[in-house]
């Protein structure tokens, strides 16, 4: 399933996208995830908890994707 979230400003960091998309229940679970190589960023793993991520940008995480769009 693909989810459209639409970035407010510049960007947004990985972990706060996962816990505002409810992928993620927590700051800490996301941290969590993140740390575990379980998060990729435009195809690639990604373990910067606080990744900048803009409109254009892909994120897939426990068989969800998400596009960021801007505002």
């Amino acid at each position: 399933m693909t989810i459209s979230f639409a970035v407010r400003g510049e960007y947004i960091q990985l972990d706060q996208l996962l816990k505002a998309t409810g992928l993620c229940e927590s700051g800490g679970a996301a941290h969590a995830a993140i740390a575990e190589g379980r998060v990729r960023v435009d195809g690639a793993v990604d373990t910067r908890k606080r990744a900048k991520l803009r409109p254009g940008q892909r994120v897939t995480f426990a068989g969800e994707t998400v596009e960021l769009t801007s505002e």
